[in-house]
This record gives structure tokens, C-alpha cells and sequence, in this order.
């Protein structure tokens, strides 16, 4: 009988050893570095998600840096006044002020030589001057401003060239949900201030202003967003994520976060076309008063009829024409009588 050749056995008990410490190294490195599939690694819902955030993102920048340089803010100057003041050295002097100019709105090219969409509220003052501030910080003067009687929108035409215009786009498919941007000056202070949204609900319809400030205008089918629409935004474009106007941010509901409203852009252009053609918006007739609605409690408590309580006439207005004066009573037009549901705006 052979001896047995330990050499060898001593070889192969070293292989065994080698083999099985590989497979169990790497057996402990999977557990201490937690190897595991590409797919465990980066679940592909989430590699949607941040997909998704990215392209929403880059949607924003684009526009953002696309139609910003076309959106202007609108500033307003008050007229000069005389104003007393008194002399330390006895008696009283005159001193001439001058009203601070004031950012109040926000406007938008539509043609390179110097055509701007704002809001009619935003230049209802006719006593006041008002200049455009391009992005570059460039003022310009407002030669002319046309408003638009059916609608919330003026035209302020201001002597400049290779302007670039806004592309309008088509309102008549919006969907609720879809994505929104804003663009404007915030709060009178902040220039080209950006936001964004979805449209929250369409065929609104908003009563801008009071009788009491002598501007009340029936908005119907309005667009309503949850984009943040501050004071000073009105008259700023609302973009679609092509950077295509589809509506004019005209308002905001007080006492609400995030319900701002805009003007369907479609409506704006009906008054655009004509504008174009002949120079001036369709006519809307008008009564020319200040008032106060008078509601059914007040009317009992007072003994006075419902209707609308006259605060101030204007000059030259139908209303003066047809013998109205102030703290007459409005309580029927053309038949329809006034109420809680059926103010004076709403029947003219």
C-alpha cells in the first residue's frame, strides 16, 4: 500500500479554502456594501417623477426667458397740484407737488412699433400721465391710450420700434388643469415677477370694481387660475407653455388665496380687430353715475324703494342729459327692475 501524497491533499484543501473564502467574500460584500439590481437602485416611478419636474422646469425657463422681454410695466403720474404750507417766518406760502410716479400695472407688446395690451382699470385715470418700462429699463412716454367700453382692455401706443410682439394664441380649447404661467409686476414693486399654475375653472363670471368708485365692469366668461395673481399683475399676459397669450390677468378675488381671474385672450382680439381697422373699440353704451345698491333690508329700514342710490353724476354723461341727480333712486331700467341679484351694471 502507497503512502499517502499529502503535498497534493494540502493543495487541494488550499483550493477548497481559496474557493469557498471567494464565495463567501463575496457573499459578506453583498451584504456590507448592499449590492443590488440597477432597478432596486433607481425605482423607475421616481426616475419619472424627477423626468417629469425637469421637463416642467425647463418649460418655465423657456418661456420665462422667451416673452419676459416682451411684457412692459405700466407706471402713473397724478397731476400737479397747488398745496399751503406754513412759513416759520409768519404766513402761509403756495408750493407746486407733483404726484410720484407709481408703478401700477402691467402691460404686454402685440406690435414691434409700439402697440401695449393692458387693463382698462389699470390707466381709468384721464387727469394722469402714464410711461411704459421696458425690461431693459427703457421709459417711454404714452402718446395715446384708446379703452375699450365692452371690455376690460386698453391700448397705450408709445413711439418706439423693433419692439418684440407676443404670439396671441386661441382660448377657445382650454381645459381646466392645463399648465399656466404669469407673468407681471407684483404688488406695484416687483418687475417681471413669474408664477405658475393651472387653470382652475373657465366660463367664470366676476363683477370688478363698485358703483361707489365709479368703475363697475361685469366680467363674464373669465378664465379662473390658481397661478398668483397679485395687485399690479393686471394687464400681464397669461401664457400657455408655449408662450402664447391666452388670457390678460384682470383680477383677483379678495379675501382668497390663489383665485386670481384673466380675460380669455379670444375676447381681447374681437376688440383688437376692429381697434386695427378702424382705430377705435366697438361702442357700449353707458349711463355715467356713481351709485350705491340699495338692498331689500335697507329699503324697509329707510322707507325707500330698492334700486340703485345716486352718489355722483357725470358731467356731460346720459344720466345728467335725462335730468338724474345726485340721491335719486334707480330702481328700473327699460322695464327690468333692480335688486339684491340684479344690480345697475348688470342691466346696462
Amino acid at each position: 500500500m502507497g503512502k499517502p501524497n499529502f503535498k497534493k491533499i494540502a493543495i487541494g484543501v488550499a483550493m477548497a479554502v481559496v474557493i469557498l473564502t471567494i464565495l463567501g467574500g463575496g457573499i459578506v460584500a453583498d451584504r456590507l456594501w448592499g449590492f443590488k439590481p440597477l432597478d432596486r437602485l433607481f425605482p423607475r416611478s421616481g426616475f419619472r417623477i424627477d423626468q417629469r419636474i425637469l421637463t416642467e422646469e425647463s418649460v418655465v425657463i423657456n418661456v420665462a426667458e422667451e416673452t419676459s422681454g416682451s411684457v412692459v410695466t405700466v407706471s402713473m403720474q397724478t397731476p400737479k397740484r397747488t398745496v399751503l404750507q406754513f412759513s416759520p417766518f409768519g404766513g402761509f406760502s403756495q408750493k407746486v407737488e407733483g404726484g410720484t410716479p407709481q408703478d401700477i400695472g402691467t402691460g404686454f407688446v402685440i406690435s414691434a412699433d409700439g402697440l401695449i395690451v393692458t387693463n382698462k382699470h389699470v390707466v381709468a385715470n384721464t387727469g394722469a400721465t402714464y410711461k411704459v418700462v421696458t425690461k431693459d429699463g427703457k421709459e417711454y412716454d404714452a402718446k395715446e391710450i384708446s379703452r375699450d367700453p365692452a371690455n376690460d382692455i386698453a391700448i397705450i401706443k408709445i413711439e418706439a420700434s423693433g419692439l418684440k410682439p407676443l404670439e396671441l394664441g386661441d382660448s377657445s380649447g382650454l381645459k381646466v388643469g392645463q399648465f399656466v404661467i404669469a407673468i407681471g409686476t407684483a404688488l406695484g414693486e416687483f418687475r417681471h415677477t413669474v408664477t405658475t399654475g393651472v387653470i382652475s375653472g373657465l366660463g367664470r363670471g366676476i363683477t370688478a370694481g363698485g358703483g361707489l368708485e365709479g368703475y363697475v365692469e361685469k366680467l363674464d366668461d373669465v378664465i379662473q387660475t390658481d397661478a398668483a395673481i397679485n395687485p399690479g399683475n393686471s394687464g400681464g399676459p397669461l401664457l400657455n407653455s408655449a408662450g402664447q397669450v391666452i388670457g390678460v390677468n384682470v383680477a383677483v378675488a379678495q379675501g382668497a388665496q390663489n383665485i386670481g381671474f384673466a380675460l380669455p385672450i379670444n375676447i381681447v382680439k374681437e376688440g383688437l380687430i376692429q381697434f386695427k381697422a378702424t382705430g377705435k373699440f366697438p361702442a357700449k353704451p353707458y349711463l355715467g353715475v356713481q351709485y350705491q345698491m340699495i338692498d331689500r333690508q335697507t329699503a324697509i329700514l329707510n322707507s325707500v324703494p330698492q334700486g340703485a342710490y345716486v352718489v355722483d353724476v357725470i358731467a356731460a354723461s346720459p344720466a345728467e342729459v335725462a335730468g338724474v341727480g345726485v340721491g335719486d333712486i334707480i330702481t328700473k331700467i327699460g322695464g327690468e327692475e333692480l335688486s339684491d341679484k340684479t344690480t345697475l351694471a348688470d342691466v346696462i
